[in-house]
């Protein structure tokens, strides 16, 4: 019997948008109209590859690195992108996604990112 394969890969990209005014910072923003369009720009670079459906894009809230956005996460692997552009999204996806290999110049630093804390660590 045959089903419907797994994706390889899943893409979290942060969507979130601070209010007009808001000092905060967010990766898509009124001030940066690139940022508006990157969700979008990674989707039809996976159409235009073909390869869609084994790298799901998928917009999320906030992924709490705001000061690093815009920002996008992909699994396997919990590999934070961080201050994105168009062109970046098309490194990571010829380099990490269809390539294999971490794109490091784009990944979060260590002290924003660091190693996962179990929540049974802290319950």
């Amino acid at each position: 019997m045959s089903g419907i394969p797994q994706p390889a890969f899943y893409i979290f990209k942060c969507q979130q948008s601070a209010p007009p005014g808001m000092p905060k910072p967010s990766c898509v923003s009124q001030s940066n109209p690139e940022s508006q369009e990157i969700f979008q720009h990674l989707g039809q670079t996976l159409m235009r590859k073909g390869i869609i459906a084994t790298a799901i894009p998928i917009q999320t809230g906030c992924l709490s690195r705001c000061q690093q956005g815009p920002v996008m996460l992909i699994e396997p692997g919990h590999t934070m992108y961080v201050n994105l552009t168009k062109e970046k999204i098309d490194r990571i996806v010829d380099e990490h996604i269809i390539g294999g290999k971490v794109v490091q110049e784009y990944v979060i630093a260590d002290e924003f990112w660091g190693e996962p804390i179990e929540p049974s660590s802290i319950a």
